[in-house]
């Protein structure tokens, strides 16, 4: 049964570009069909463009998994990056195929696309420096200095629950913050533990920093794709076969870091529900 459902996701894979994608159609060389998919561009261990022009991460190998049960070959995969103010606009302007980008599965985003997933469960988190044991959770931050993203929902919800004694400075990105943690101008970072985990396992700052481990949000993270869209149900199978093959597990050790835990009764979670 399973390899019937594998045969026809990848026979349903051809025709993705008549159902709402603009990269999925044939590149004209006779090698099939292209995907374009949007990823993060400055996310270690999630979403990263390399020097030298490659990309990796956990979103990154997810993507390229399910890709290869939709029919999509390696070499025919285009990553674009999908900043998060954008990524509505791209799958409803056919910009991408599919997103896989830190995509939060939420009420509000299923009015204007539908989603494949969700492929894993993140919860807000703080990062700190490896010799701090006085922050423990959101609530040790009592007089500490805390940084986030501006306009991020990490920032906004340590202001709507956390605010108290908590003195908050929003840079423009995360590696800025890592930089203010590393050089103790603040305290902690707040975001999802996964991206902060890519951060701590980074070579240039291994040993240097840790997540602290005290998730106090829930981040179903999706597959973005048009809507009504016949590929979320593909999607989704392809996603439970990599979880039942291993290959989801060791993506995730290999990005996030062996020493990353993540949380065991949320993950690894079971793909559906979700389809337009």
């Amino acid at each position: 049964m399973k390899k019937a459902m594998v045969a026809a996701a990848a026979a349903t894979a051809l025709i993705l570009s008549a159902c709402g994608g603009g990269g999925g159609t044939d590149d004209g060389d006779g090698s099939g069909e292209t995907v374009t998919i949007g990823i993060k561009f400055d996310q270690p261990g999630l979403g990263l463009k390399e020097a030298d022009g490659s990309f990796s991460g956990f979103d990154v190998d997810v993507a390229r998994y399910v890709a290869a049960k939709l029919g999509y070959a390696e070499g025919n995969i285009t990553f674009v990056e999908s900043v998060s103010a954008q990524r509505e606009t791209m799958i409803e302007n056919g910009q991408v195929d599919m997103i896989f980008a830190t995509y939060s599965i939420t009420d509000t985003r299923k009015e204007q696309v539908d989603f494949g997933g969700p492929y894993f469960v993140a919860g807000q988190d703080l990062l700190v420096r490896a010799d701090d044991t006085s922050i423990t959770g959101p609530d040790a931050l009592d007089g500490k200095n805390l940084c986030s993203v501006a306009g991020s929902t990490s920032a906004q919800r340590i202001k709507d629950d956390h605010s108290a004694g908590v003195e908050l400075y929003e840079a423009q990105t995360y590696s800025e913050c890592v930089e203010f943690l590393v050089a103790e101008t603040v305290d902690a970072i707040t975001t999802d533990d996964i991206i902060l985990a890519g951060f701590a396992n980074q070579a240039a700052y291994q040993g240097q920093l840790k997540v602290v481990g005290n998730t106090f949000s829930e981040e179903n993270y999706g597959v973005g794709i048009p809507k009504g869209s016949d590929q979320c149900q593909a999607i989704n199978d392809a996603i439970a076969e990599m979880i039942e093959d291993g290959s989801w597990e060791k993506a995730l050790a290999d990005n996030a870091g062996a020493d990353y835990q993540f949380d065991a009764a949320m993950n690894p979670p079971t793909p559906g529900g979700n389809c337009g």
